[in-house]
């Protein structure tokens, strides 16, 4: 069981990048797939999630707007599309299968990874003129 997230780069602020976070081992859509990021001196963050059942999104208050998370279940990948990148969005980004949802009606509140939740290497995005 594998993730493998992929797509960062060094992009100037305005600019768009968009991450890959594809699987082995398994379908991506048994699990809740989240996107994590951690930038240096910061703690890790949820950044956006993708519910495998009601196929409900939830994103942090940061970036929406502006990062849409989608599935391909052909592909077995969920990407991460980020548009208008600002600066403070420099970080490392992971992909994880296996989430802690918190959920509000039949909304996403929160999310954090499941202990046991499949963690991918991560992928470096840095936002930078």
């Amino acid at each position: 069981v594998q993730l493998q997230a992929s797509g960062g780069g060094l992009v100037q602020p305005g600019g768009s990048l968009r991450l890959s976070c594809a699987a082995s081992g398994f379908p991506l859509d048994y699990y809740a797939i989240g996107w994590f990021r951690q930038a240096p001196g910061k703690e890790r963050e949820g950044v956006a999630c993708i519910d495998n059942i009601s196929g409900s999104t939830y994103y942090t208050d940061s970036v929406k707007g502006r990062f849409t998370i989608s599935r391909d279940k052909a592909k077995n990948t969920v990407y991460l599309q980020m548009n208008n990148l600002k600066p403070e969005d420099t970080a490392v980004y992971h992909c994880a299968a296996d989430l802690d949802i918190n959920w509000s009606d039949s909304s996403i509140i929160n999310f954090t990874r499941a202990p046991d939740a499949a963690w991918g290497q991560g992928t470096l995005v840095t936002v930078s003129s």
